[in-house]
């Protein structure tokens, strides 16, 4: 940092060299200040492994009883830091105040301490800054040399838990008595492992017998596999769900009725295993259960049932209500048990999700017991089931400011209104409708490298059914399982995002079925957008440096022509009449030099720019979405995801119209709706992603995305806001959104290549993510992309794709971030740099000789980028 740098900017490193002492001086303040004498302050808990290590080793430290104090700020214990900041006078005193409840800490019980511990001269301080060092802080942790010799038996014991029976564990002391303090080192040695040698099972009862063969290849137990305890576990887990979904009712409730025995008498290497599954000692067989009355209330307070309810039912489920707020038909789709059938424990679990997913219930009561009657004992073959419902309150209303960072419109303010109203038609419909309002900046066109004050304030209505929109019964083709439901959406937008602006409407119908929690569909039908320019005469006051192309374009072929000049300077001829001449009168292009025809070339890429830029568009389209979604669900550690959507725009419009406008400078004429050039394409999005979990928290994710959008028809070129762009801060993030990257390896002028977009996109991002602890993240990440041409659409731009080129034309991006976790959000920040450039000229597109370790492409946002 140079020293004219620092007297430019005098308050900014003040702030950070005051902030940076603050932190020096609090680590300064000895960890061990309040470690009494002949005590250690525990630092660290080392694991050292004398053979060679498992996958679950990292999950070792969880049984060690004594952990040093967290470090909050990456290196240092902050919390630790307050508590040694507060006065040790009052430690005592303020660590018992600590373990009364909130509501009782007052000055009356400071001062009942102080009489206690002999503090008369105290009483009536209000100790507000020791509390609140204390309420932050956390006590040094102080070794406890019987606890590590406890934790060595825990790490032992798990360790035969996991399979490893002749494992060994010691452990040793590294105190260093000069700054008090101390590490523990657990020395671990596996062993050879315990393996199953044969698999039996001993099932009394045929019927369940039969079952678990039938899933037997589902077995998560093989023989020659290790004797982990943890896997037999996940193998209890599911003969228990097998049961239960077929008919079991609270199959293995107690725990008791599945177990293993593993006979070690001759072998302590080689185990024969075997399965039991009894209901009781004296092996009564088990019976399907089938559910009996099924009973919904919805009530205002558990005691309004049944006595304020009046019956009602529909095929076969019984309905209290206190009055006709819902239709029955509504609250009939939402329950999946049946009378008469046989016992599900999924489909007591899916009705519940559905009546949470509706947003018009809070649940009082979900019960399921066994019916009494016929005799003393009870009934163990019917099932009655009730769901107490208290309806949500009518009106919902929701005021918000979010600070977001999206592709396009860089770090800005979205203060938002949303209301939304409850079962308007009785039916527990919800109509969501919403006052939007983003307002940040946007890269200049002027001058690409200021920005602009940019904003988009929108308004939408969503209506959602809780069921399928469709003129006919659909049950049977699609089951209430799967949770259909239904949304007419209605919006409008009005955005200024690069100086012409936009006015925006759209409109659709949205189906969507949840097969399971994994896997779901979405259709949308009718799907109609929209898009008008704003200012379309002033597209050059914007775009400036496309104008400085233009205007030297003009003068070169105003000497070539200048008859054309003339009329075009009087007002007979129009720019767009004297810039179609230009590029159709190849006389004109064979006098050109080299220097010439990259000035062509540039102006040819201004007017597919600006013929876009200013385009109005109607897209009608239908999409299909298919999400398979593992991410977030525990029996997935290593999880996977795949997104793949297909959108199919403007045939039916095509059908019924043959109307044409006179077209652009570099566009054909194209078919209207009521004056509005209509699209037609097709386009197919894949997103997959792959978790992997390893040592502990930590996770390597691999993702790769290709989109595909062909136009025909009534269009040449993709619609602008359905093309695709590079850069941001979730795609190739040594980039800015609309940063010069692509298409290709085009050579075209970076000042026109900034916002040209195009049909094809593959991007691959790769990122490595290392948890600090609980708060802190980093991570590692390189990512690789671009987009180009499904085929020569633009003449002279060299961006098409071809098989045989396009590794060397992707743009190569690699950095580092940090993530901070703060209660349900994620802060993200991004430093990105560029590694390969396929923009630049050959022999110049390795970024190395021209690293700027200082100057990294910054990206800001909230969430994870994938």
């Amino acid at each position: 940092m140079s020293c004219k740098h620092y007297k430019n900017s005098p308050q900014k490193y003040y702030k950070i060299i005051s902030f940076a002492t603050f932190v020096g001086l609090l680590y300064a303040c000895s960890t061990t200040k309040k470690v009494p004498e002949g005590e250690y302050l525990l630092t660290k808990n080392n694991f050292k492994f004398e053979d060679k290590k498992e996958s679950f080793d990292e999950e070792l430290k969880d049984y060690v009883q004594q952990k040093p104090n967290k470090k909050q700020l990456l290196f240092m214990p902050l919390s630790l830091g307050f508590y040694n900041m507060a006065n040790p006078k009052y430690d005592t005193l303020l660590n018992e105040y600590m373990t009364y409840p909130s509501e009782m800490r007052n000055q009356k019980l400071r001062d009942s301490l102080f009489l206690k511990y002999d503090m008369k001269s105290s009483v009536g301080k209000t100790l507000f800054m020791d509390r609140l060092l204390h309420s932050w802080g956390t006590p040094p942790v102080i070794l406890d040399q019987t606890r590590s010799e406890k934790s060595a038996e825990s790490i032992k014991k798990r360790l035969v838990y996991r399979g490893f029976w002749d494992a060994k564990v010691d452990f040793k002391h590294a105190i260093d008595t000069a700054s008090k303090k101390a590490a523990v080192n657990y020395f671990i040695r596996h062993n050879d492992p315990t393996y199953i040698k044969d698999y039996y099972y001993n099932i009394t009862d045929p019927t369940v017998k039969g079952l678990y063969w039938q899933k037997l290849d589902k077995s998560l137990i093989r023989s020659g596999q290790r004797l982990d305890q943890t896997v037999l576990e996940k193998e209890v887990t599911r003969i228990t769900d097998l049961m239960r979904e077929n008919g079991y009712y609270r199959f293995n409730s107690s725990n008791e009725e599945i177990y293993f025995v593993a006979d070690s008498l001759k072998s302590r290497k080689q185990v024969p295993l075997t399965l039991e599954i009894h209901k009781d000692s004296a092996d009564h067989p088990y019976k399907v259960a089938t559910f009996g009355n099924i009973d919904v209330a919805i009530v205002n307070e558990a005691s309004d049932f049944p006595k304020n309810t009046v019956k009602d039912s529909l095929r076969r489920i019984r309905f209290h209500k206190m009055d006709d707020s819902y239709k029955t038909s509504s609250l009939w789709r939402a329950v999946i048990v049946d009378n008469k059938k046989v016992y599900d424990q999924k489909a007591l679990d899916l009705t519940k999700r559905n009546f949470i997913a509706m947003n018009n219930f809070s649940i009082l009561k979900a019960r399921d017991s066994l019916r009494r009657g016929g005799g003393m004992s009870p009934n163990d073959s019917i099932v009655d089931v009730l769901y107490l419902l208290k309806p949500l309150p009518k009106y919902e209303l929701k005021l918000g400011t979010d600070i977001n960072y999206s592709q396009i419109l860089n770090l800005g303010i979205s203060p938002s209104v949303d209301l939304t109203t409850r079962n308007v038609f009785r039916g527990a419909e919800n109509l969501s409708t919403s006052i939007s309002g983003t307002f940040g900046s946007i890269r200049s066109t002027k001058d690409i490298s200021k920005r602009e004050l940019a904003y988009e304030i929108s308004a939408q209505a969503s209506l959602n059914f809780p069921r399928l929109l469709l003129p006919f019964n659909y049950y049977k083709l699609l089951p209430k399982r799967y949770t259909p439901t239904s949304s007419i959406l209605l919006g409008a937008s009005v955005q200024n995002n690069i100086g012409l602006g936009r006015v925006n409407f759209n409109t659709g119908l949205n189906y969507q079925a949840n097969v399971n929690d994994q896997v779901s569909h979405r259709l949308t039908l009718f799907n109609t957008q929209i898009s008008l320019t704003k200012n379309k005469d002033a597209y050059y006051d914007y775009f400036s440096n496309d104008e400085i192309i233009k205007d030297d374009i003009l003068a070169s072929y105003f000497t070539y022509d200048p008859v054309t000049g003339q009329k075009y300077l009087s007002g007979e001829l129009s720019l767009d009449n004297v810039s179609k001449r230009i590029v159709e009168d190849a006389n004109y292009q064979g006098t050109l030099d080299q220097q010439g025809q990259d000035l062509l070339t540039a102006f040819k890429g201004t007017l597919v720019n600006k013929d876009r830029q200013t385009q109005d568009v109607l897209i009608s389209s239908m999409i299909y979405n298919f999400v398979y979604n593992e991410i977030g669900k525990k029996d997935y550690p290593n999880a996977f995801y795949f997104n793949g959507k297909v959108e199919l725009a403007g045939n039916i419009l095509s059908i019924f119209n043959q109307k044409r406008d006179e077209g652009g400078v570099v566009t054909s004429p194209q078919r209207t709706i009521f004056g509005i050039p209509y699209a037609q394409f097709v386009k197919f999005d894949i997103d997959t992603r792959k978790y992997f979990k390893f040592n502990g928290n930590q996770t390597l994710v691999l993702r790769q995305f290709i989109g595909v959008g062909i136009p025909f028809g009534n269009s040449t070129n993709m619609p602008v806001i359905k093309s695709y762009f590079n850069g941001g801060s979730n795609d190739i993030r040594a980039w800015v959104a609309f940063g010069g990257l692509g298409p290709a390896d085009s050579q075209v002028d970076e000042r026109v290549r900034t916002y040209m977009t195009d049909n094809v996109k593959l991007t691959t991002n790769i990122e490595y993510r290392i948890p600090f602890n609980e708060m802190y993240e980093g991570a590692l990440f390189t990512d690789i992309g671009n987009t180009w041409s499904l085929k020569n659409y633009n003449d002279g731009y060299g961006d098409e794709f071809k098989f045989n080129k396009f590794l060397g034309q992707m743009g190569i991006g690699s950095g580092f971030g940090l993530r901070v976790n703060v209660a349900y959000i994620t802060f993200r920040l991004d430093l990105a740099y560029k590694i390969y450039d396929p923009n630049k000229p050959e022999g110049d597109r390795w970024r190395f000789k021209n690293f700027q370790p200082f100057k990294p492409t910054l990206n800001i946002a909230f969430g994870y980028p994938f």
